[in-house]
């Protein structure tokens, strides 16, 4: 079995994260993360690599692009078995992100304000979260994907035991990204339904369900 190499953390919500990040670094693993998440552990003593010093890009647009990137998603969804995706790997300098521990803006706390207006909805909606999160769940046969704390712990069981996670629980955490992927893009447009673009303002009752 693999073993697993680099982690890339970037977090909404951090409670547990920085003796999530601790174990894995005792265990040899490489921590990648961005902006608040790895402000939050370099204040712990980890030793963080920001994921703008990994692709060698800046963040850049507020924030918008920073882990869109061939090096992040080609570290992601390369199949460590395909020969030809390792030989493309190593002409372009990709290397394995094994660990994928992502949550998103928290879109609907935000639009939960009866004053959001529609340009703090828009920025709260979240892309490079769900892509990370769908491609490391598609790759789910060497992508261990984590997107609820409460998962910390049988991962870092499993890997202690044996290098890296089952595929099981691959396979397992891989299905509830695409759950939450898939509530979180229902509860995008059910709010973007009573909105009016012109006004910023909402739609009168069925004004905005043609």
């Amino acid at each position: 079995m693999r073993k697993v190499e680099r982690a890339l953390i970037s977090l909404t919500d951090k409670s547990g994260c920085e003796d999530f990040a601790r174990a894995l670094a005792e265990l040899g693993i490489e921590i990648l993360s961005t902006g608040g998440t790895a402000q939050k552990l370099r204040s712990s003593g980890l030793e963080v690599k920001d994921v703008s010093e990994f692709t060698g890009f800046p963040e850049m647009l507020d924030g918008r692009v920073k882990t869109l990137h061939p090096l992040v998603h080609g570290g992601i969804l390369n199949q460590r078995e395909n020969a030809e995706h390792q030989k493309q790997c190593a002409e372009h300098g990709i290397k394995p992100i094994d660990i994928i521990a992502v949550n998103l803006y928290a879109f609907s706390k935000t639009v939960a304000d009866p004053n959001c207006s529609l340009d703090d909805a828009i920025e709260n909606i979240d892309i490079g979260g769900p892509t990370m999160l769908r491609a490391s769940a598609k790759n789910f046969e060497d992508v261990t994907v984590i997107v609820d704390p409460a998962d910390y712990a049988v991962v870092l069981e499993e890997i202690r035991a044996q290098g890296n996670t089952t595929l099981k629980t691959r396979f397992r955490l891989a299905c509830k990204v695409f759950e939450l992927t898939s509530a979180y893009d229902t509860a995008i447009i059910e709010w973007l339904r009573k909105v009016d673009p012109e006004t910023n303002g909402y739609f009168t009752r069925g004004e905005g369900d043609a």
